[in-house]
């Protein structure tokens, strides 16, 4: 008679690393990327790195421009990170010998009526107690930045500091530059979130393909999904819901010139535009903010409004060709800004919940991270971040 077959036991456990990065975007790559310069073994869990919401957004560096009332405290985060971009795109294409296409090329905010003018005003009065820099053109001014403007243009704030960064770009080179670092990949989903036997501590994961994973400490930066990890515990569960955004990509043939210089953003009867321009000669024309769910259907109706926005405000741009219609989810959180460092859970960071920000604080986020992972703390300037004020909220 043969043996019995011995149990196998557990699923194998890989050999723990220091940082385990749940989400392979570009949250979750800057982050570990910036953790592996500070020589720590990092590892990025994703069924396919360098995807997510970077391949919907337009990567707009909007800090003076995206300013909304209430959002002081964000707006010092944006600023700060708006400040890293020019070192920070030329540190990555020099360590991944890829371009990020950052462009300082500035954002003009203009108005197509009475009541759009007004509201541009009170921006304005807003960025100006802020101590920003913005200033007011009229119509004729505007038009004369950007010829290709429509004539019913009543005014407009050229913001010059406001830059653009393309987000497909950056993802692919964060992918480069965290290899080149010691990064490894591991190309499957985080199924659950591993802690130690008494509950206290966060280990791991467990991964779909039925591995585990270990490590020292789990940065969760999943975006949109961070809250649906399995094995959080429910009081620590982050406060994230998806906000989808639909955008158009039309292409500028190579025998025109661009029809915009830097990107133009508005306020059309009550819903916000932007075209983004491209050195490639693509204009990103974005982008809806839909409470959906789940849903990224490209809608009819979602594509229908930004084409007739956007030729509001530069008629000649419906004689492109369309390149592409795309939806995502941004992920937001009930303050709008990001859920940053330690969560509660010993072992377990957060950085997630960027929603409209992703791209523009990517290199403030990674620093950041970084720092808590050496130093075990979040900084005291960016305490307004933390994971714990929104403890126990329901996502």
């Amino acid at each position: 008679m043969m043996p019995a077959a011995s149990d196998p036991g557990p699923p194998s456990t890989t050999p723990a690393v220091d940082v385990l990065v749940i989400g392979g975007g570009v949250i979750g790559l800057v982050t570990a990327w910036r953790a592996a310069q500070r020589g720590l073994r990092v590892t990025v869990v994703d069924p396919s790195p360098g995807g997510g919401a970077a391949q919907v957004a337009a990567g707009m560096l909007a800090a003076v421009t995206e300013l909304h009332y209430g959002e002081e405290a964000l707006l010092e985060l944006n600023l700060a990170s708006a400040r890293a971009y020019p070192e920070f795109a030329a540190e990555l294409a020099e360590v991944s010998g890829q371009d990020i296409g950052y462009r300082a090329c500035g954002t003009l905010a203009v108005a197509l009526d009475a009541d759009d003018r007004a509201q541009l005003r009170e921006l304005h009065a807003l960025q100006q107690r802020c101590g920003l820099e913005a200033q007011w053109l009229s119509g004729r001014e505007c038009r004369r930045l950007e010829p290709m403007l429509a004539p019913g243009v009543r005014g407009g704030l050229r913001v010059d500091g406001d830059h653009q960064a393309d987000p497909r770009l950056l993802t692919a080179a964060l992918v480069t530059a965290c290899r080149r670092t010691g990064v490894e990949f591991r190309r499957t989903r985080a199924g659950k979130l591993l802690c130690s036997a008494a509950g206290g501590r966060a280990t791991g994961v467990e991964l779909a393909d039925g591995g585990r994973l270990g490590a020292g400490r789990v940065v969760l930066a999943g975006g949109s999904r961070s809250g649906m990890l399995a094995g959080l515990p429910e009081e620590l569960r982050p406060a994230v819901r998806p906000v989808k955004g639909q955008v158009v990509r039309v292409r500028m043939p190579q025998s025109r010139p661009p029809f915009l210089s830097r990107t133009v953003r508005a306020v059309v009867r009550g819903s916000s535009v932007y075209l983004v321009p491209r050195r490639s000669g693509e204009l990103v024309i974005g982008a809806t903010s839909e409470e959906q769910g789940w849903d990224t259907t490209v809608t009819a109706g979602g594509v229908y409004q930004l084409l007739r926005d956007a030729h509001e405000l530069v008629p000649g741009l419906t004689e492109l060709p369309l390149a592409e219609t795309r939806a995502g989810l941004r992920p937001g959180t009930p303050d709008n800004a990001p859920l940053l460092g330690p969560s509660g859970l010993d072992g377990l960071l957060l950085a997630t919940g960027h929603y409209r920000n992703g791209i523009l604080l990517a290199p403030v986020t990674g620093e950041i991270l970084a720092e808590v992972l050496t130093e075990g703390e979040l900084p005291g300037r960016w305490q307004a971040f933390s994971p714990m004020r929104f403890a126990g909220v329901p996502a």
